[in-house]
């Protein structure tokens, strides 16, 4: 259902607006966490490992995908925030259009050139095969994740978030079961639950496209333009998407160059501290789920106030998002002390605690108690993406993940920490971020930014 973000008290609005985003991706995730608990499980760890050393390059495709996602996204809630649903429809197919061919060709490099990546990472030769596998078959759907991911930002744009959370809840039982059918009851091993992702994503993004279809040929446009043919693919559309959507593919890309930078590092103490690391970051990425909602949510309520011309609304919400991720930061905190072991047992030998559980274990309760920088960070962030003032958006994020590799080389090659800086320079890179982006939410240079008019 297309909400207005405009009205209404912003606490509860952006409350219930965000919760089915983390709903959404929290089986999103759920999904993630069975492909590996099923590998580990009745596989064994070395295809833990394979997994874990696929996934940053498995989120640069994502990156890629949901960065020029989040260029449509914040194009089509300023439009809509303004009333000018002519130029939103139009927006909207030429975004459908552009990134679908986009993942295709996504798709054909990735599928070339997925073994030269796994070598540049240092990938141990032991799970050198299934990590190809995996990608290979991966990357196959890259058109589905592109897809997928421009017509979730359009749903979120227009203040829909639960029609996502249905797709995937389906997306992910679906994903769920042939995980289950292709490793047990097939023995495919790795290539089980690559396929099952790819399958799952493929159903998801066609039934996402169906729905928008329809919504849009039932939406009427503003008055006066109700007649009008709405062209499927124009350049004015593609230039507002690029001019917020390539800053934030360069964001989610830099994410990812950090974290296979990051996994360089990692890969350099071996296989067992990949399968700890592997599974702590699973657990991690769980937990960040409040956090990246609230701030995407933040994005989606900035753009439709800014063009409705409520600048003051902005900074409102902004001070709700930000009490809401202290609060679910600090209990998030609480709950990985409280259940670390348990949680990392579904993917790890529970008794293995001088292993990779352990390695688990260091990265976690390190980690966690900073989930509140992260939330300083994403939030503010959020509401510049929205404003369009994606200098300051890409600054911020590049100051926070340069500043974390940078760390965690100087901390592991300097000192004694060892694979402990690893966990360290995590918190480091979101203090920096962070000071860098609320510096600029004050200096209030986001109020002249808007898109929609350019």
């Amino acid at each position: 259902m297309v909400k207005n973000l405009t009205e209404g008290k912003p606490l509860p609005l952006l409350f219930f607006f965000a919760l089915p985003m983390v709903a959404g991706n929290l089986f999103q995730q759920l999904y993630n966490m069975v492909d590996t608990a099923v590998v580990g499980k009745f596989v064994g760890e070395d295809a833990v490992a394979a997994v874990g050393s696929s996934f940053p390059i498995v989120f640069l495709s994502v990156a890629v995908a949901s960065g020029l996602s989040m260029g449509c996204n914040v194009v089509v809630s300023q439009l809509f925030g303004a009333g000018r649903i002519h130029e939103m429809k139009s927006t909207i197919s030429t975004a459908i259009i552009s990134l679908s061919v986009l993942g295709l060709i996504i798709m054909g490099l990735g599928t070339v050139f997925a073994g030269p990546l796994l070598h540049l990472l240092g990938t141990d030769p032991d799970i050198m095969a299934d990590s190809e596998l995996y990608l290979q078959i991966y990357f196959g759907g890259a058109v589905f994740l592109f897809l997928y991911n421009t017509l979730n930002g359009i749903y979120n744009a227009q203040g829909d978030s639960k029609t996502p959370l249905i797709f995937l809840i389906i997306s992910s039982l679906t994903n769920i079961v042939l995980d289950l059918l292709f490793v047990i009851q097939f023995d495919m091993r790795v290539a089980g639950v690559a396929w099952a992702t790819l399958i799952a994503q493929g159903m998801c993004a066609v039934a996402s496209l169906i729905v928008m279809y329809r919504r849009m040929k039932r939406l009427p446009c503003e008055e006066g333009r109700e007649n009008e043919k709405v062209p499927l693919f124009h350049m004015t559309a593609v230039r507002r998407i690029a001019q917020i959507g390539l800053p934030s593919m360069l964001q989610q890309s830099l994410v990812s160059l950090s974290m296979m930078m990051m996994q360089g590092l990692v890969n350099s103490y071996g296989k067992v501290l990949v399968a700890g690391y592997t599974a702590a970051t699973k657990i991690d990425t769980l937990a960040m789920l409040p956090n990246m909602n609230f701030s995407n949510a933040m994005s989606s309520y900035t753009a439709q106030n800014i063009g409705a011309g409520k600048y003051d609304r902005v900074k409102e919400g902004l001070k709700a998002c930000l009490f809401m991720v202290v609060v679910f930061s600090l209990a998030i905190t609480i709950i990985i002390f409280l259940f670390g072991s348990q949680l990392l047992s579904l993917f790890l030998d529970p008794g293995d605690t001088s292993g990779a559980l352990g390695y688990g274990l260091a990265y976690m309760h390190t980690v966690s108690v900073f989930y509140i920088l992260m939330g300083l960070l994403f939030v503010p962030n959020g509401m510049l993406r929205g404003a369009g003032d994606m200098g300051a958006f890409t600054f911020s994020s590049m100051a926070n993940l340069f500043s974390r590799v940078a760390i965690a080389y100087g901390l592991a090659y300097l000192t004694r920490l060892g694979a402990n800086s690893i966990w360290w320079s995590i918190p480091a890179g979101w203090a920096i971020g962070a000071a860098v982006s609320l510096l600029r939410v004050k200096s209030g240079k986001w109020m002249r930014k808007a898109v929609a008019d350019r």
